[in-house]
């Protein structure tokens, strides 16, 4: 069976996901002695990878492994922190994006990740999109090969101040140029021209902003395929604190799925021992 639906995964790179997590842990999964857990390893790690693919319930996980919600919100707990360890060298520093982009030119956008209202984090509200969450600045070139993502910022900074106070504005510049929508204007890239206030744009200036609109496509696929970690796409609901841990692993899932293992997909990979 091919898990791509529901961890956003083949299964030749769940299996070395989870030998990877098996590196990692400070003590065997599974105990000689003692009571035994509820699932195996590699189980564990899939119930961590469909959490964070889908952002279903916990309750909703543990009917479908048949353990309880509290056993799920301790796989959770331990193991999304050790795919974020395990996987932070497959996300592109900003240093490696600066290298790729020379003399290439370059798409920018920026997207909302939602999350609860928490309280004393008014900063998390954002006018533009009516909604809490955090600000992430996405790069790719014109052929929509991912580049870079930036930490999340707090959802009420604009993507323009997104765009400064990130390494995505040095990654620009060191770049061939770079494409953007309305909302970077100034920021010394190419972008559509807005409406003039009480007027209407010519006919040049939209077929200007049609075909900047088409450029930009790659960029808005590659927002839309980082999203489909559905933890980035609906309200974030576990504690406040446990975010930038959720974030940074759903960008090593994505970074993971579209460089390893591509070559040699079809290879038969024997299943970790001891999971």
């Amino acid at each position: 069976m091919r898990y791509d639906r529901t961890t956003g995964l083949m299964l030749s790179q769940m299996q070395e996901l989870t030998s990877r997590v098996q590196s990692a842990l400070d003590k065997p999964w599974r105990k000689i002695s003692g009571r035994k857990k509820s699932c195996g390893l590699y189980a564990a790690v899939e119930i961590a990878c469909m959490y964070l693919r889908h952002n279903v319930t916990q309750e909703f996980l543990g009917d479908m492994k048949g353990i309880s919600q509290p056993t799920v919100s301790r796989i959770v707990s331990k193991i999304v922190p050790l795919v974020r360890s395990v996987l932070e060298e497959f996300v592109p520093s900003a240093e490696e994006a600066l290298e790729v982009v020379k003399g290439r030119v370059c798409l920018v956008d920026g997207t909302i990740t939602p999350c609860w209202s928490y309280a004393g984090h008014k900063e998390l509200w954002s006018r533009k999109h009516g909604t809490t969450g955090f600000n992430a600045q996405l790069v790719c070139l014109l052929n929509g090969d991912p580049v870079y993502i930036s930490e999340p910022l707090p959802g009420k900074t604009h993507d323009a101040a997104a765009f400064t106070g990130t390494p995505v504005g040095e990654i620009v510049k060191a770049s061939g140029g770079g494409i953007a929508d309305k909302g970077y204007q100034g920021c010394g890239m190419v972008t559509p021209r807005k409406k003039p206030k009480g007027g209407e744009l010519g006919k040049g200036d939209k077929e200007s902003n049609a075909v900047i609109s088409g450029l930009r496509a790659p960029v808005e696929q590659f927002v839309a395929h980082f999203k489909s970690w559905k933890i980035l796409h609906t309200d974030y609901r576990r504690p406040y604190g446990t975010y930038r841990e959720a974030y940074d692993a759903s960008c090593g899932l994505y970074f993971f799925s579209v460089t390893w293992g591509w070559d040699f997909e079809s290879a038969s990979i024997a299943m970790p021992n001891c999971l």
